[in-house]
């Protein structure tokens, strides 16, 4: 019998939706995933910043690139690493002043859903 995934929220479907794509695009391109994925590894390793600041510091860059699937990607990163929702809302306010209404309207709505979806996972 196969196992059908249900996600409990939108948040946790691009979560699922996104990893499934990085399975299908490592099948095809195994090298090139390989080698990204190691370089991607090397960036956030814990060095002169933390963990947490390099995943605050993704999330702006998401933001500020309109990227949907690396803002929840990101947030979840910030959560998990420890971040707290205001260290996550003043992260988004710097990315707001340099990166203006584009910015802002996805803080003010997908930050703040998906930070809500995933804070309820963890319970």
């Amino acid at each position: 019998m196969e196992h059908h995934y249900e996600p409990r929220n939108s948040t946790e479907a691009a979560l699922h939706e996104y990893k499934q794509g990085l399975g299908v695009f490592t099948q095809r391109m195994p090298e090139l995933a390989r080698h990204y994925n190691a370089f991607t590894e090397v960036c956030f390793q814990e060095g002169t910043l933390t963990q947490k600041e390099k995943q605050l510091i993704a999330l702006g860059i998401s933001l500020y690139s309109q990227d949907e699937y690396c803002i929840i990607y990101h947030l979840k990163g910030c959560l998990d690493k420890g971040a707290t929702e205001e260290q996550i809302l003043e992260a988004v306010g710097v990315t707001a002043a340099f990166g203006g209404g584009a910015a802002m309207s996805q803080a003010v709505t997908l930050v703040q859903e998906a930070m809500a979806e995933l804070n309820t996972l963890k319970q």
